[in-house]
């Protein structure tokens, strides 16, 4: 039997799963515009390890979004990830953002592409086809009117990116599955358990997050 602790803190979805052997059991989540990543996650992880009705001594691996996403909000879910998987001796188990929004598609046919916000018409994106197999890897684009017209086949958007980009991005094998729009803990867990069954963790000490590409502070505004 192996419980996994997922984490899912790379966009305002605050979101914890307990998993037992690949399966969802519990889940917690908030989406907030305010960002309350630092006040909720203890608690939800407090509280799923306390519903599922383990203690933190029965987790087999702990599960993080590496990213990409926010900066701070990666931090806080590593950074949580880390101190428990030290505490525990227990493995840490790295899962693609954009991997776990895709896999909330379910879809027969076609590309799943998902999209985080990266400001103004910039977005992290990448391509599965509908067996979740990676056809492109991740990237940051600015999205036009011609961005993934090699594509003929239906092309699935999923993400938080479908306000800013449904006005460019009209062609009409393109589908916005709208209700998709943060990735949630909840389909971390068969990624998280398929990985912990062939060790595929990473290094607690040196892992960093998948920022894609370096943050960058707004500068001050200038006084008038």
């Amino acid at each position: 039997m192996s419980f996994i602790l997922n984490i899912e803190t790379a966009t305002k979805n605050c979101s914890v799963s307990i998993a037992k052997n690949g399966e969802t059991i519990l889940c917690k989540e908030i989406a907030e515009e305010g960002y309350s990543h630092a006040e909720k996650l203890h608690v939800f992880i407090e509280e799923v390890i306390a519903d599922a009705g383990i203690s933190v001594q029965d987790l087999a691996a702990v599960a993080v979004s590496q990213g990409p996403g926010s900066y701070t909000g990666l931090r806080i879910g590593v950074s949580a990830a880390k101190g428990l998987c030290f505490a525990l001796n227990i493995p840490l188990i790295a899962v693609d953002t954009l991997q776990t929004l895709a896999s909330q598609a379910q879809v027969s046919d076609g590309k799943i592409i998902p999209m985080l916000d990266a400001r103004r018409m910039e977005v992290y994106s990448e391509v599965f086809n509908a067996n979740l197999e990676v056809e492109r890897s991740i990237q940051a684009e600015i999205i036009t009117e011609e961005s993934f017209a090699e594509f003929t086949e239906t092309i699935y958007f999923v993400g938080d990116c479908a306000d800013k980009c449904k006005s460019v991005l009209m062609k009409e094998n393109f589908v916005f599955l709208e209700e998709i729009k943060y990735p949630s803990a909840a389909a971390m867990s068969k990624i998280s358990y398929d990985k912990c069954q062939i060790s595929d963790t990473v290094d607690v000490a040196y892992f960093e997050p998948y920022y894609l590409k370096d943050f960058m502070m707004a500068p001050p505004s200038k006084k008038q």
